[in-house]
């Protein structure tokens, strides 16, 4: 894995992601609550403050809870819930020991289909099914990661020249684009809501 992606809108950061199957997937978990970039540039964080060049995920399972934790509460700190998103990062990591001797890139190298690597994704700590579906978009569109039928397992993440979530952000105007469609999906949820409560 070696590309260049623009989520964190950093070219350190990027870089990172782009290289290591780990970090794109620590970046995913940090993926909510906060915004992308913030969100992107945090595996880079923690790489810069551990004093390496990559994430290792026996090195962070193996971590002291609160010695990690101290890690992302560091100003600037890595999230807005520094304590309970270094909780996540670490079972995300300790199930990767387990599961895959710690190489997060064998959750979907050689999977040949779309609804196994989605599975696979849905089993990590912290991924819900949107989450997967959206790191399984991104792993199709920007890593070269297409089993057969990963469009449809990614669902409408998956469709072609859509600006739905991060996988689809390649640069500045792509992330504007998806920022809209965000918003719009926000209005028109706030909208929905207002009118069953004003039908009650």
């Amino acid at each position: 894995m070696d590309v260049t992606l623009h989520l964190a809108q950093d070219p350190e950061a990027d870089e990172l992601l782009g290289r290591s199957p780990l970090a794109a997937l620590v970046g995913m978990l940090l993926d909510q609550q906060v915004p992308m970039e913030w969100a992107f540039k945090g595996p880079r964080t923690i790489a810069d403050r551990l004093g390496t060049d990559d994430l290792d995920a026996h090195e962070i399972a193996a971590q002291d809870p609160e010695a990690f934790a101290a890690v992302l509460s560091d100003k600037p700190a890595v999230h807005r819930y520094p304590g309970s998103m270094a909780k996540r990062v670490q079972q995300l990591c300790q199930y990767l020991v387990e599961h895959y001797d710690g190489n997060a890139e064998l959750v979907w190298k050689g999977v040949g289909d779309g609804r196994e690597l989605l599975r696979r994704l849905e089993e990590l700590p912290g991924f819900g099914k949107q989450k997967a579906q959206i790191f399984l978009a991104l792993l199709g569109k920007q890593l070269g990661v297409r089993p057969k039928g990963w469009r449809e397992a990614a669902g409408a993440y998956g469709e072609a020249k859509s600006y739905r979530s991060v996988a689809d952000i390649t640069g500045p105007e792509s992330l504007a684009k998806v920022r809209a469609h965000k918003q719009e999906m926000k209005a028109a949820a706030k909208a929905a809501k207002a009118a069953k409560t004003a039908g009650k």
